[in-house]
């Protein structure tokens, strides 16, 4: 029962930050009727419920269902808190041992992934409030601090510290300072 209400709470910091990051979202009802990026995030949130409550089975099989439907591919294991929003959302894969934290903005053909076969922590952690520009690939057990915002198509294979911007391949740090936009 802690876990449904948990992923109740989660859906419902979803569409709050749906309605405050996408300027398309013009109401809850629309979001929730029409954003395929919230949709697969949807069927992520209850295929964990299911993979938390070992039906794993189920968790897969909505899992599947997501990556034909959606594009997305978010593993039942990653840990994606509430208050995420995956702009459109095709192309998006998260691996397992991945975490993003709330206020983070993904943006279509983000990769959190690994560097190397392996068992054990091969994926990121995403901090909170921050932004992935499309096409981004963050890679291995790596962690982008909170406020930071990784450019389109960069490729990330270093810790971020939190404040950062990071563009480029391979992600280059271009500045770090207490709030990005405070330095000119």
């Amino acid at each position: 029962m802690k876990r449904i209400k948990q992923t109740l709470i989660d859906i419902s910091m979803d569409v709050d930050s749906y309605l405050e990051k996408d300027p398309t979202a013009s109401s809850k009802w629309h979001i929730i009727l029409f954003s395929a990026g919230f949709h697969g995030l949807l069927l992520y949130r209850i295929s964990t419920l299911l993979w938390k409550n070992r039906l794993g089975f189920l968790a897969r099989g909505l899992h599947l269902f997501s990556r034909i439907v959606y594009s997305m591919d978010i593993h039942p294991a990653a840990r994606v808190e509430g208050g995420v929003v995956i702009d459109h959302g095709v192309g998006v894969v998260i691996g397992s041992t991945a975490s993003v934290g709330t206020g983070t903005l993904i943006y279509h053909g983000v990769t959190l992934g690994s560097k190397n076969v392996m068992k054990g922590k091969r994926h990121p952690d995403i901090g909170r409030n921050v932004v992935l520009g499309a096409g981004a690939k963050i890679l291995g057990p790596i962690y982008v601090g909170d406020n930071s915002k990784v450019g389109a198509n960069s490729v990330v294979i270093e810790h971020v510290p939190q404040f950062s911007l990071v563009t480029g391949i391979p992600g280059r740090i271009h500045r770090v300072c207490e709030r990005l936009g405070s330095q000119q």
